[in-house]
């Protein structure tokens, strides 16, 4: 039998996790290091993975497939095409820099303090999220994918409840009592969300007989397995909810600006950049491929929905006076061009979607990443508190402006590149909703470059004067992020050539194909 490459790239950081938890309790440096070779380790697994995988080959690549609860069914079985693959490398990349940047995030409250945050479960909660998020990649069995779906809630509950940010004006208690709210919130939402999910998962069973993802993709295709309309829309309804909220989409989105702003920067990351990917992830692979007619059929409401949430959140983001909150406001715009592009039924707009999932995981760490090294230094998550920070701090306030460049999709940097797919697929298909959307992009470039320009720019504040630019740990956090933006935006070819077959395979589910040019190319 083969080597598990995908159970091994799952298990190697739940295992990591049981092992960071149970370094002894005066072991905290040693915590942390191990948490960090783990996630280097695993990082390595999906480079093999990536490596090992043919763009040009099967659908499905890797597969693994074992009896689980046979009376249900249920199977283990794993497989990943281009869309799974190049997500897993994001969230592979991504948590090494997390656990840097929270290096520090867990350490007692003071020198002598009774009361201590523990270490160790800071980080083997954030890499119980990894396995779960990878795994979620890989099931290709709809319960299997169910369940790790909903068992990441658990960690993330914790990870925002009981590891918020210390930068709080009201004092510790009422900064947790805010971090509870925002962990309840946020469980709330993704448990109900889960729930109706549940209810689809079910229902399928009952239609299909069994949860074989290529299973009852193949019996849909050959004809011997038939879903009544009205069936197959409240399935789709029930699966597509519950990824809306993870994702979120308007106007499922309300609990995103509490968890970002209650978490420290890294968990606002794993939130964002890592954790909401597999919801819109999840609309490419099960919605389109399970319910292709359903899809089309709901396509106008959810291009209207991803449309609002565009121009709804870049909104909301401009008139925010907390950097966090701006942060995620930011956030659900960007989420509502990646279901626009989903949905728009294009192979530009859903290559783009794709790649929009990897840029945005990247340009969102850099910046809200930096900013969670501001925000550390000063105390203080209010825009109003900084001014004249590049003068003290050149290099913090110098990658601080390249995030937020690759946030408004600047030409040269990685999100544009998948934004003008998006946009142009999108046109190409629903003209209006193509204009209305490129109005986001404005605003984009309004609530960035306000932002900079009243924290970075501008006289020297008294609290800022003596702020003392990124350290090593800091720049080695940051710099690879920002080398990757450059080399994305200016050379996307490596993404997109083992994202492509697999839009082309998806386009294929749901009976679509490209627009036409209203103008043919003169020959």
């Amino acid at each position: 039998m083969s080597f598990p490459l995908l159970t091994a790239t799952a298990v190697l950081p739940a295992v990591g996790a049981v092992a960071t938890a149970a370094v002894p309790a005066a072991r905290r440096t040693a915590a942390k290091w191990l948490a960090l070779l783990v996630s280097l380790a695993t990082l390595v697994l999906a480079i093999v993975v990536m490596v090992r995988f043919d763009p040009g080959g099967a659908r499905y690549q890797l597969t693994e497939s074992h009896a689980w609860i046979a009376d249900f069914g249920v199977r283990y079985e794993l497989g990943v095409d281009g869309i799974a693959v190049v997500l897993i490398a994001l969230t592979a990349l991504l948590m090494p820099f997390i656990i840097l940047a929270g290096w520090n995030d867990a350490d007692p409250l003071e020198t002598g303090s009774k009361r201590w945050r523990p270490t160790q479960g800071f980080f083997a909660l954030i890499l119980a999220v990894e396995a779960m998020v990878v795994i979620s990649f890989e099931a290709t069995d709809v319960f299997l994918f169910y369940i790790f779906f909903e068992a990441m809630l658990i960690p993330m509950y914790f990870l925002i409840g009981g590891f918020g940010d210390r930068a709080h004006a009201q004092g510790e208690e009422a900064a947790s009592t805010q971090r509870s709210y925002a962990a309840v919130k946020f469980l709330l939402y993704n448990l109900v969300g889960g729930l109706i999910m549940l209810a689809a998962v079910i229902g399928l069973y009952t239609v299909a007989g069994n949860f074989s993802l290529a299973e009852i993709a193949q019996a849909r295709a050959n004809g011997t397995l038939h879903m009544a309309t009205s069936t197959e829309r409240w399935l789709f309804l029930g699966f597509f909810f519950a990824f809306a909220v993870k994702a979120p989409l308007w106007p499922l989105h309300t609990w995103l600006p509490n968890a970002m702003q209650e978490s420290t920067a890294p968990v606002a990351v794993l939130i964002t950049a890592v954790v909401d990917k597999v919801g819109t992830f999840a609309m490419l692979r099960f919605c389109l491929q399970l319910f292709p007619e359903a899809s089309k059929w709901a396509t106008p409401t959810i291009l209207v929905l991803a449309l609002i949430s565009i121009i709804y959140g870049a909104l909301l983001a401009v008139g925010q006076r907390d950097i966090k909150r701006l942060v995620a406001y930011a956030s659900i715009s960007h989420f509502g061009f990646i279901i626009l592009g989903i949905f728009a039924m294009t192979s530009q707009g859903q290559s783009g979607a794709t790649l929009y999932m990897v840029n945005h995981g990247i340009s969102t760490a850099a910046l809200m990443l930096v900013a969670g090294f501001l925000i550390s230094r000063r105390g203080s998550r209010l825009i109003a508190d900084y001014g004249g920070v590049q003068k003290v701090a050149p290099v913090l306030a110098g990658t601080f402006l390249i995030g937020g460049l690759a946030t408004l999709s600047l030409p040269g940097l990685a999100p544009f590149v998948s934004e003008f797919l998006v946009l142009v697929g999108t046109f190409t298909r629903y003209p209006a909703i193509g204009i209305i959307a490129t109005f986001g992009i404005v605003l984009a470039a309004l609530y960035t470059l306000v932002l900079y320009q009243r924290t970075m720019t501008g006289p020297v504040k008294p609290a800022v004067a003596t702020m003392p630019d990124l350290k090593a740990r800091e720049l080695l956090v940051v710099a690879p992020l920002i080398v990757l933006l450059i080399f994305l935006g200016v050379y996307p070819k490596p993404v997109t050539d083992i994202v492509n077959p697999a839009v082309k395979q998806t386009m294929s589910d749901v009976h679509k194909t490209d627009p036409k040019p209203a103008v043919e190319a003169a020959k």
